[in-house]
């Protein structure tokens, strides 16, 4: 079965990305055709980039990138879920990616953001990004506004619609996951 992972892209305190992947992954278990695992990047520890050969190698000294590149390398596809700073994804969610690149060749990847625009800049960033690891991003994606998606700027409270806006990016997702499969074959 096509496995997805849920990254959730912040590790500050009192991050929403927890709440935002939660809820993603509720909508998410929710389906049959595919598999869904939250991947929680604070969970790693991943320091600064510090791997002395780069990544397209495949050689890596650390032991804490081993275990991320084991974990990454058992997915399909991805759901990326990202706060915006300042116009951009989380510098941790980047230097998580940047710490692999075959692990990431010819799988798909979703956008869930959020922010005072929706994130949507965070997202066009990761989409630059992704074009680069061979991730195949799909059109379809989430846009939470911190004025209209959350309560008081803090509490989760999509409306129906969202609802509807997370299954088109999941069956997008699951639908290229499946297609690039005999490309990673």
């Amino acid at each position: 079965m096509t496995r997805i992972g849920i990254i959730i892209g912040s590790t500050r305190p009192g991050r929403k990305a927890e709440d935002v992947a939660r809820w993603v992954y509720e909508i998410a278990s929710a389906r049959s055709d595919a598999e869904f695992e939250l991947v929680d990047i604070a969970d790693y520890r991943l320091p600064l980039y510090d791997e002395p050969i780069p990544p397209i190698m495949g050689n890596y000294k650390h032991e804490h990138t081993r275990i991320w590149s084991e974990k990454i390398k058992s997915f399909d596809g991805f759901v990326f879920v990202t706060p915006e700073y300042n116009h951009s994804t989380s510098g941790v969610l980047k230097n998580a990616i940047d710490y692999l690149y075959q692990e990431w060749n010819d799988k798909a990847a979703g956008f869930v953001s959020y922010g005072s625009a929706g994130g949507t800049r965070a997202v066009e960033h990761l989409r630059q990004i992704a074009g680069e690891l061979r991730l195949a991003d799909v059109q379809a994606q989430v846009s939470l506004s911190l004025f209209h998606d959350f309560e008081n700027f803090s509490v989760l409270k999509p409306g129906p619609k969202q609802d509807v806006s997370v299954n088109n990016m999941l069956s997008q997702v699951i639908a290229w996951s499946g297609a690039l499969k005999s490309l990673r074959s």
